[in-house]
This record gives structure tokens, sequence and C-alpha cells, in this order.
């Protein structure tokens, strides 16, 4: 119904962790039971309780190549991740992404 945005999380156990912090998608439930939550505190009702997150890893990879069909999963977890994990990063904020550095580039100061 309007303006969203869709973004890959990377992260250990990036689907419980994204979910916790969501909370139930039922928006009375999420009120009652974690107010703190982003559904808690922005939801307006079940269908409209303002965020998504895939329920499984089969789920995530699905709709990953669905909204961003140029993203190779594969390649990603062979050559960024590992560099991710070792925390060879950057946020890009114009991009509004963070950014794995490359072995031509030099890191930023």
């Amino acid at each position: 119904s309007g303006p969203m945005w869709a973004y890959i999380l990377a992260h250990e156990n990036a689907v419980p962790l994204w979910r916790s912090l969501m909370g139930p998608t039922k928006v009375f439930r999420a009120r009652n039971s974690v107010p703190d939550s982003i559904r808690g505190a922005y939801g307006l009702t079940d269908t409209r309780n303002t965020t998504h997150g895939s329920d499984s890893p089969a789920s995530a990879s699905r709709e990953i190549a669905f909204f961003f069909p140029e993203f190779n999963e594969q390649l990603w977890y062979q050559q960024e991740e590992p560099r991710l994990r070792c925390g060879q990063v950057y946020y890009n904020a114009e991009e509004r992404v963070h950014c794995v550095f490359r072995d031509e580039e030099t890191e930023l100061t």
C-alpha cells in the first residue's frame, strides 16, 4: 500500500533473530506480549504489521531470489561471507548497505 524496502540480512541465525525483533505476526498479540518489538510498536493490523521476515532459511533463499534476481546467494557464501565474518566490511550510507572490501580495495580510514 506504500513504499517498501527489501533487505538481505546476513547474520548467524538471522531468521530467528530477525523474527524475534519483529515480534508476533498478530499485532494484538505483539502489543500485549512484546510491546517493544517492531510489530508491537508500529503494527496497525495483522495485514499491516509493518515488517516481513522469512520463516526459514529455505524461504529466505526463495524470497531473496524473488526480490533480488541479480543476487547469487551461492557465490556470496563462497566469496563474500568469509570476509564478512572477518569484519572486512564498511557501511555505504548513500546506498544504505554494508559492503565487503575486495582484494583490490584499501580500507577506509
